[in-house]
């Protein structure tokens, strides 16, 4: 990122009154005055909880510059109240570093999302502070992450796909396994939905000036109840990704150590408990951190980790031969539903492609940078589940890395890469949840550290607990994929364009928008009420 935040003249009207000063130029003022009016009008859709949405979410989609703190720290009490205050007229400087919580002096301030990381410049300045930039350098060449203007093509379609293809390529042969090889026609319906609802989102964003992220849209379509509901809903699903980790790293680990216990006295721990212990202890000091940006930029390795668990499958299966190869069922009826849900879990990316849109250089590139990521992962996905099935037919588990063979190098290599990737994940999910019921504390505990450290750490033992109670990965992941991600990737986009555009929609958009909302509910419907029976079948 040769091009950071800053060096697009963020603070522009400080650059603006050195230039005055030294040359005197009219033009500069004309520019610093209509800069002003653009920074003081109010964005109705950032005075609204969450505030916080838009630069978690940055943070858990996007490469950024390593940066680090912990919560407490000293080096929170470099973003003073007086930074704060005087942001559009004092110079930025690469000291000074950001709290997770605004301090009391702050509270004039603290319903402002631009409080909590790094501001992003609004879409109708952008032309304004281009402008400004062409009159003077800017002076400031501190990297921030990487946000509105400053994403290329390549680091959007990176950015895309580390989002889309994560744990759900796990799981891409089981659902082969309950539906049967007829299900994988889903898979390739619900890429061409999903891609579909991407585009209509970018059609949300563009209806109007000021917005930026899903809640935005939610908000414009439904008013203040829409936005928070939709906030609610892409929480929750961040929440539940959460648990998957906590599962996933309890199977692994238990299937390369099957005979670790841990006994209390009381009580004894298998190893599968154990082992999710031990990742939930591991991941909650990550959860504490006030800045996160190295951890998202480690994650973006998460492309790589996910090709490197595919290549070791297809080495097994078409080097080693590992497998029976058998032909397998055309069709399961009675399973499909579950099927259903994880093939909608693969497409579980929608929260952040607002914000990968609104980060582009080129928004124009938008629907080619989707297209790209979602045929990435469609045909990832599809490789995977149809190798996989082949290879472990009936046998196949929730996880395809619990199938294979322990003696073999590539089947350490897919394990151990799936067991460390989650590990720079969970912190990422877990933060924009955490940040958005940070905004709910009263100002009089703004000051104290304490309790942003409770409530992280009350989200990640809840995860362990929630864990515990459900351990059935493939299910949870079908659940979340019919209950959440049918309402996140399929329903609400659709509802949000309609209500958005309403008499401007034409009968083509109006009659797709239809179909999709229908494809959603129905399989949303039969999805949830067979995860959940599978559930509690499995409880009793």
């Amino acid at each position: 990122m040769m091009n950071s935040v800053s060096e697009q003249s963020f603070y522009i009207e400080s650059d603006e009154e050195d230039h005055e000063k030294s040359d005197g130029n009219d033009s500069d003022s004309s520019h610093s005055s209509m800069g002003d009016r653009q920074e003081s009008r109010p964005n109705s859709y950032q005075t609204s909880w969450p505030q916080s949405y838009r630069q978690s979410i940055d943070l858990y989609s996007s490469v950024q510059s390593p940066s680090i703190g912990i919560l407490g720290a000293s080096s929170l009490h470099r973003f003073t109240s007086s930074f704060l205050s005087s942001s559009l007229t004092q110079r930025h400087t690469p000291e000074v570093t950001k709290p997770l919580l605004p301090t009391a002096a702050d509270e004039p301030h603290r319903r402002s999302s631009h409080s909590l990381l790094p501001p992003i410049p609004s879409r109708r300045s952008s032309i304004i502070k281009k402008a400004v930039s062409e009159h003077k350098p800017s002076k400031v060449s501190h990297e921030f992450p990487v946000s509105r203007g400053q994403s290329t093509y390549g680091q959007a379609v990176l950015n895309g796909t580390n989002v889309l293809c994560g744990v759900g390529i796990l799981s891409t042969p089981y659902a082969v396994k309950e539906g049967g090889w007829v299900s994988l026609s889903i898979l390739l319906i619900f890429a061409i939905l999903s891609y579909y609802t991407g585009i209509l989102l970018r059609r949300c964003l563009d209806s109007e000036p000021g917005l930026e992220t899903y809640p935005d849209i939610g908000q414009a379509a439904f008013g203040k109840i829409g936005r928070c509901v939709i906030s609610i809903i892409l929480y929750v699903e961040l929440y539940a990704c959460c648990v998957e980790f906590i599962i996933l790293e309890g199977d692994n680990l238990s299937s390369l150590f099957p005979n670790a216990r841990l006994n209390l006295g009381w009580y004894e721990l298998d190893s599968h408990h154990l082992f999710a212990l031990i990742t939930t202890l591991a991941v909650l000091p990550t959860c504490w951190l006030q800045d996160l940006s190295i951890l998202s930029y480690i994650s973006a390795g998460g492309v790589i980790a996910s090709i490197l668990v595919v290549l070791c499958l297809f080495w097994e299966g078409l080097v080693d031969q590992v497998g029976t190869y058998g032909e397998g069922s055309t069709i399961n009826l009675t399973t499909l539903p579950v099927a259903i849900g994880l093939y909608g879990y693969c497409y579980s990316g929608h929260a952040v492609l607002p914000n990968i849109y609104t980060s582009m250089e080129k928004p124009n590139q938008y629907p080619a940078v989707l297209l790209t990521s979602f045929g990435i992962c469609t045909l990832l996905y599809a490789g995977v589940a149809v190798l996989g099935y082949m290879m472990f037919g009936e046998s196949t588990k929730s996880q395809f890395t619990l199938n294979m063979p322990q003696n073999l190098v590539a089947s350490k290599i897919a394990v151990w890469t799936t067991v460390v990737n989650p590990f720079t994940k969970f912190a990422l999910a877990l933060s924009p949840v955490a940040m958005s019921l940070e905004e709910l504390i009263p100002s009089r505990h703004l000051k104290s550290h304490l309790y942003p450290i409770l409530i992280r750490t009350a989200l990640v033992i809840s995860t362990l607990l929630v864990g515990l109670v459900i351990p059935f990965f493939g299910l949870v992941m079908a659940l979340i994929g019919s209950l959440l991600t049918m309402l996140v990737t399929l329903i609400l986009p659709c509802a949000c364009f309609l209500s958005i555009v309403r008499g401007k929609v034409t009968f083509f958009q109006g009659s797709a928008c239809a179909l999709v909302i229908a494809v959603g509910v129905v399989s949303s419907a039969f999805g949830t009420y067979s995860a959940l029976s599978k559930i509690i079948e499995r409880l009793k």
